[in-house]
């Protein structure tokens, strides 16, 4: 028996020794697939379907804390192998001058809209079942009454984890938690003022836009501006890997989700601009929250386009094969939970989605404006 098992251990160290490069490469790239589309699988079920209701005049723009990004083309997507399928194939694309908030929106704004206007954010209110049978298939039986409270998905740390494709094992739905009370009821924002906002939905970010006479980055613009100037680089600040020489963001390193070594300096969210900004001036343009984009999803809109695409807006409607019934637009950016072993979406391509009206604890947005 022992022999046999020897026997069996010398043929697979031996078929691994003879595997082509090409082989290697293509398992590799498969595993990094994999490893990506993790980010948000087997999310715990969504309960954040709401109208609505928010109705307020808008405001003159004003450009105070923006910079105006250039007008200019450049490849967009992948280049290399570490994107998933959703970044190739690279295209041109154009895109005209714009103005950009040089941060995520901060607490300290957002209190300043909900001040202003009243309005309650998606988190804040118990969902309608009426809107939640929109993105459910046909037939879909009706929650008990208990799920229908307002809440948001907060992040846990588990002492273990069984699988990486699994983010059931580190988000939860948490009653009372909002942007106000980022972890829960029993949490606050004290001293956070100058935090990134977060469990923002799209239907959120939309309203501050719309209060502040601003509006959402297009995907295209949001990736012109996150590359600060610099052509086909990996990250914001070049391709020098994210944990070599100095902390430039804020990510997770360590053994996600378990144990955050805190090696940046934080071990959830950072105050915007505590690390350095990209060559147009943009601070947190990887790492920290997701950030909201203006487009729809869907994983083949790039091999659509064809020449030079002049301003881009995104597909006409969304299409996510995970949740195909569930609208979804693009979150860019990465955040304080992105690790090179589980989600490396701080890269400058990196594309996720998100639906509608799901805030998270690390889902924020920041502004733009036309000139």
């Amino acid at each position: 028996m022992r022999r046999s098992l020897l026997a069996l251990l010398y043929l697979f160290i031996l078929s691994l020794l003879s595997c082509q490069p090409n082989k290697a490469k293509e398992e590799e790239a498969r595993h990094r697939q994999d490893s990506l589309a993790s980010c948000e699988k087997n999310m715990p079920s969504r309960f954040g379907a709401v109208k609505d209701s928010s109705n307020f005049a808008s405001n003159k723009v004003s450009h105070e804390g923006m910079v105006l990004i250039p007008a200019g083309q450049f490849a967009m997507g992948a280049s290399d192998q570490e994107g998933r399928a959703d970044e190739y194939p690279q295209h041109q694309v154009k895109v005209s001058s714009f103005w950009m908030d040089v941060t995520e929106v901060t607490n300290a704004s957002f209190k300043k809209f909900i001040d202003a206007t009243g309005y309650q954010t998606t988190a804040e209110r118990k969902p309608d079942w009426e809107e939640m049978k929109k993105q459910l298939p046909v037939g879909t039986p009706k929650p008990p009454d208990s799920v229908f409270v307002a809440a948001s998905l907060v992040f846990y740390a588990p002492k273990r984890v069984t699988s990486l494709n699994d983010a059931s094992q580190w988000w939860r739905w948490v009653k009372g938690a909002d942007w106000k009370h980022p972890q829960g009821p029993n949490s606050n924002i004290k001293g956070k003022e100058n935090f990134p906002v977060v469990h923002i939905s799209w239907d959120d970010a939309m309203a501050y836009c719309k209060w502040s006479g601003k509006r959402l980055p297009t995907e295209a613009e949001w990736e012109f501006a996150a590359r600060g100037g610099l052509k086909n680089n990996k990250y914001p600040w070049g391709n020098e890997d994210i944990e070599k020489g100095k902390p430039k963001a804020n990510t997770w390193q360590g053994s996600f989700p378990i144990k955050n070594t805190d090696w940046d300096g934080y071990n959830s969210l950072a105050a915007v601009k505590s690390f350095k900004a990209n060559g147009y001036g943009l601070y947190d343009m990887a790492g920290n929250v997701w950030e909201w984009c203006s487009d729809w999803y869907r994983p083949d809109y790039y091999a659509k386009l064809s020449g030079v695409a002049n301003n881009p807006k995104g597909p006409a409607d969304s299409y996510d094969p995970m949740e195909p019934t569930v609208p979804k637009r693009v979150v860019r950016g990465g955040s304080f939970m992105c690790n090179a072993a589980y989600c490396k979406g701080y890269r400058v391509t990196s594309r996720m989605k998100t639906s509608v009206d799901t805030g998270l604890e690390h889902t924020g947005f920041r502004c733009v404006s036309d000139n």
